[in-house]
């Protein structure tokens, strides 16, 4: 972002509406950046351009680095943002059906003992454009169009609850980058006053929730956070979520050896979770250098399969992408911000 502009990437429609004074000028700029792809502001074409957006640019974070995964599928994108910091997104390819797992912060507040963005802590937020900006990044070097975003990048999504609704607004509209609400996913640790907002909100996507322990004394070894809010506001909230929504929540568990994966953990979790719409998503372990846990072994996790499955709850193990590259769940880090 070029010193005191604005970036337009930082505009829903309504807001470039409003700030333009015309939806008629601002449906002009959403085609040409978002259909049209055109990168600069000298090659937008319309009325009184110098007048409208002299105060405006669209600048693209600078690429650091691109790290490829051996089986060509994954790379992680390493990116330098206006003032110097360091993101990571990562592109995934699915037999053609291409992911971005973008980000929402310089680090991250919430402190999660396995997760490498937590031991970095919180630097900032990022801005509306700062998460667009990656999606634009992506698919003008990728040359594909992308089918779904997952916010499980760097950083808490709702703990920049603003930021990240505007983003997905963006991605939903039909005159910007028309991603259906289905194919995106929002993942958080359990802020349980910004789901609360969540099901107030008139956009509605896939909600991920950060589980990994089925007691407050197991979980809050895990993740800090649930000290604040405990698993029955969680439950609580979640519940009220699937029933105003209509939609079921997706239970993020990170699997830990000896930490998570027992059979009492499963029953736990089965019971947990009796009366909620839910899918768990089972994640072996990714290694990070801060957290010396290890993951479940392939037998346990089955077995953990098998007793959610006798509480009829649909359960999935999450496929490993990108792990000798640390663009797995919970490894995003750079080391190099200050």
């Amino acid at each position: 972002m070029t010193q005191n502009k604005k970036s337009l990437y930082d505009f829903t429609f309504a807001a470039l509406a409003e700030h333009l004074d015309s939806t008629y000028y601002a449906r002009i700029v959403f085609e040409q950046i978002y259909e049209k792809r055109i990168s600069c502001i000298s090659q937008i074409s319309m009325k009184n351009k110098k007048e409208r957006l002299n105060n405006f640019d669209l600048d693209l974070p600078e690429v650091h680095s691109i790290i490829h995964s051996e089986d060509g599928r994954t790379r992680k994108y390493i990116l330098r943002l206006h003032d110097g910091k360091l993101i990571e997104s990562v592109w995934m390819n699915y037999h053609g059906r291409y992911t971005v797992c973008v980000s929402t912060q310089v680090g991250c507040a919430m402190g999660c003992v396995f997760c490498a963005t937590g031991h970095m802590g919180f630097k900032r937020h990022l801005s509306v454009g700062e998460i667009v900006s990656q999606i634009m990044l992506l698919e003008k070097i990728e040359k594909h169009k992308i089918r779904n975003i997952v916010f499980m990048g760097m950083g808490e999504p709702l703990h920049n609850f603003d930021a990240t609704m505007d983003a997905i607004d963006i991605f939903t509209d039909f005159r910007a980058l028309a991603i259906a609400r289905r194919h995106i996913t929002l993942s958080t640790v359990g802020v349980v006053p910004q789901i609360r907002k969540l099901i107030e909100h008139p956009l509605c996507v896939n909600l991920a929730v950060s589980l990994h322990g089925a007691s407050d004394t197991k979980r809050n070894r895990l993740v800090p956070i649930g000290k604040r809010w405990d698993l029955d506001e969680l439950m609580n909230v979640c519940r009220e979520y699937t029933e105003r929504k209509k939609k079921r929540i997706f239970f993020e568990w990170t699997v830990i050896r000896e930490e998570n994966d027992r059979s009492e953990d499963a029953h736990d979790l089965g019971k947990l979770l009796q009366g909620i719409r839910a899918h768990v998503n089972l994640i072996p372990l990714n290694p990070i250098k801060d957290y010396a846990g290890t993951p479940g072994e392939d037998s346990r996790i089955q077995s953990f399969r098998r007793i959610l499955d006798s509480y009829q709850i649909p359960n999935t193990i999450r496929q490993k992408r990108g792990i000798d590259v640390a663009a797995g769940c919970g490894q995003l880090q750079t080391e190099k911000n200050v």
